[in-house]
């Protein structure tokens, strides 16, 4: 198999307008002829006995993952763009395409009362089964998605998958809502209020911006903890992160800076100027607190081809 690229190559020196690259793939696969994973396996491995290691070879590692990519499974980096974007600025923008294709919506919509409830058809699957959504506003008011199945168990911490299966085209008719509909929203509030308590648990995802720099900076404190690099001022904004959602911009800063493998020390550095600048966290603090609120609620109703 031969893939062929055309384009200009910005070089110092270059001369040609166009560039032609040519990129060739034996018949028989690149595994089976370089053995390269096997090779770069037993590597591992031999270093591993001589220097000793209990450390993953990549960051975050989970092996069936890792396989899955090698072997380009459908689907594998679906979830990647979880770091990309961040959830407010991707609803915003669903927010913006509706409303400029509808503009009667934004009138609709603004003017619908809390705990309003509908339900959609779904067609449901052992990884995705019918339920509820669930979008509610805490305390704090920090913004949860939820989704519980029919054993009321939460199906998935990811807020952009939720989103997603939200997803309603205008011509799709409202169903009925599940007989059950109100029981699992009460079961969504508890698993959410669950893991607002929980260390850590407001964080996101573990792959998220907002998680790896608190667990970055957090162990940056403890190792100058004694001395004189130390400062109320890191641990203020350590707190901050832990209590309060990112800015859109910061997360933006923070993605790039943490992909290109920045350091403890500039990391520490970035957050601070963004904390400086009021720059770092939504905290609400010029809010009165507010209770707990239900937004809005959706049941996936069953479908079967």
């Amino acid at each position: 198999m031969t893939a062929v690229a055309s384009g200009r190559v910005d070089r110092i020196g270059q001369q040609a307008h166009n560039i032609l690259c040519y990129s060739f793939l034996p018949a028989k696969g690149i595994e089976r002829l370089l053995r390269l994973r096997a090779r770069v396996r037993s590597r591992l491995r031999n270093n591993a006995e001589v220097v000793g290691t209990d450390e993953a070879f990549f960051e975050d590692e989970d092996k069936q993952a890792v396989l899955d990519l090698y072997n380009e499974k459908d689907g594998i980096l679906d979830g990647d763009d979880e770091t990309d974007v961040d959830l407010s600025s991707y609803a915003y923008q669903i927010w913006k395409n509706a409303t400029a294709a509808d503009p009667t919506l934004k009138k609709k919509i603004e003017n619908l009362p809390s705990v309003v409830y509908s339900a959609k058809p779904h067609k449901p699957t052992p990884q995705r089964p019918e339920g509820v959504l669930v979008y509610m506003r805490t305390a704090q008011e920090y913004d949860a998605l939820a989704w519980v199945g029919p054993n009321s168990k939460s199906v998935t911490e990811s807020q952009f998958e939720i989103l997603r299966t939200a997803e309603c085209l205008p011509n799709i008719p409202a169903q009925p809502r599940l007989s059950n509909h109100h029981h699992l929203v009460g079961k969504a509030v508890e698993h959410i209020a669950c893991e607002e308590k929980q260390p850590g648990g407001q964080l996101g995802r573990p792959s998220g911006a907002r998680f790896r720099v608190y667990e970055r900076l957090k162990n940056h404190a403890q190792n100058l903890k004694d001395t004189l690099f130390h400062t109320d001022e890191l641990k203020k904004a350590i707190d901050e992160i832990y209590r309060y959602p990112l800015r859109a911009a910061a997360i933006d800063s923070l993605v790039r800076q943490l992909r290109s493998g920045v350091s403890d020390e500039d990391l520490a550095r970035l957050v601070l100027s963004l904390q400086e600048d009021n720059r770092l966290c939504i905290t609400f603090k010029e809010l009165p607190s507010q209770n707990t609120r239900i937004i809005c609620s959706l049941s996936l109703i069953p479908t079967h081809p």
